[in-house]
């Protein structure tokens, strides 16, 4: 019989028991998948729309929202002038429901700004002017809101047209409800406020300058804080405060797990008392004893972990196309956060092993005659 045979063995003996610890495991650590992946997601799916949209630079005010503070639109007249600016385009964007979405990107865009540039019709056509009471949706936008080019929407007391469905080339643009500027103001009553300004820096502007220029924008403009684009949503203290919780929730929900694997250790060596003494009378050393019951808690680690993960991935792709979530952001579930999950079940596993393990060695082989 080999040393593996030894650390199976011991799981299989109970298996109704085995499979609940695993089933412990396997919700922490989806726990821990779908959490962390769905708030980096959040940060990467805004990184990539402003990549799509070739902002270098974003001017806000962020708080305690996800979305920024409204401020003064006159202040991009001091932004404009600067060195290595090549563009600006002034933004109002607002998460609200509308109509069948619970929560939709609501992004109200200075006319004949860059920002409109990389909106791929699909469908339609772009607003006439600042003036038509229109908007565009994104794709999946139309797909949520179910609205197709011709049908009305409403958007709080005002009814507009959809005149055309886009292509942002990025989630976060395909889930927007796109408008001008002045006709969001309105219906909203900021008349003269934004809360981004989107900065296209000159081509051939290097790292060191972008810097230079987030802070010379900082120190132009008080009421707001310029950083690179993709940066200003960690920002945002509901964001941090978003993925705080995600950590700690994740990090209780494995708490649960070391819980769950001690006692099915314990219980095992409780058990087996007899055949580890055997073990220990017939050779074995303390140090293979302990080796064994680390193995098997690892094992169990594993395969939590293992399973975790497969539920966690199932659970984030199911959570995503739900209305209420898509279209704002597409979970990161990349090959670090998967294997980093196996990890921390393993190493839960281990560090859950510890005490059943030293329990274990202190056995006398004397006591197997008393089995």
């Amino acid at each position: 019989m080999t040393f593996f045979t030894f650390v199976t063995r011991g799981l299989t003996r109970r298996p109704v028991r085995t499979g609940l610890t695993i089933v412990g495991i396997a919700i922490g650590i989806a726990a821990v998948v779908a959490l962390v992946g769905i708030s980096r997601g959040f940060e990467s799916s805004w990184q990539t729309g402003m990549k799509s949209r070739g902002t270098d630079i974003v001017v806000s005010s962020m708080g305690r929202g996800l979305t920024p503070k409204p401020f003064s639109a006159t202040v991009v007249e001091r932004i404009a002038p600067l060195p290595h600016v090549a563009e600006t385009c002034t933004l109002l964007v607002d998460l609200i429901s509308v109509e069948k979405a619970e929560m939709m990107i609501v992004s109200a865009r200075q006319w004949g700004g860059f920002s409109w540039k990389n909106l791929k019709i699909t469908s339609g056509r772009l607003p006439n002017d600042d003036a038509e009471r229109a908007v565009v949706l994104g794709k999946t936008a139309a797909e949520v809101l179910v609205k197709k080019v011709g049908d009305t929407l409403q958007l709080e007391t005002e009814e507009l047209n959809v005149v055309g469905i886009v292509d942002g080339g990025a989630v976060v643009e395909d889930g927007s409800f796109i408008l001008s500027l002045p006709l969001l103001q309105g219906i909203t009553g900021n008349q003269g406020k934004i809360n981004i300004i989107d900065v296209r820096v000159t081509p051939g502007t290097g790292k060191e300058a972008l810097t230079r220029l987030c802070e010379q924008i900082t120190g132009l403009v008080p009421e707001a804080r310029a950083v690179v684009a993709g940066e200003h949503i960690r920002e945002s203290q509901a964001y941090r405060m978003i993925s705080a919780m995600s950590w700690g929730t994740s990090l209780l929900a494995v708490l649960v797990g070391v819980l769950g694997v001690m006692n099915t250790m314990l219980m095992t060596i409780f058990e087996r008392t007899q055949e580890i003494c055997v073990l220990l009378a017939i050779g074995w050393s303390r140090g293979r004893i302990v080796r064994m019951v680390l193995w098997e808690s690892a094992l169990l680690g594993f395969l939590g972990g293992v399973s975790g993960v497969l539920i966690g991935v199932v659970g984030v792709k199911l959570l995503v196309t739900t209305p209420a979530i898509r279209g704002l952001l597409e979970a990161e579930l990349n090959p670090q956060l998967l294997v980093m999950a196996v990890a921390i079940a393993v190493v839960v596993g281990v560090f859950s092993g510890i005490y059943p393990a030293w329990w274990s060695s202190r056995l006398a082989p004397s006591q197997a005659l008393h089995g």
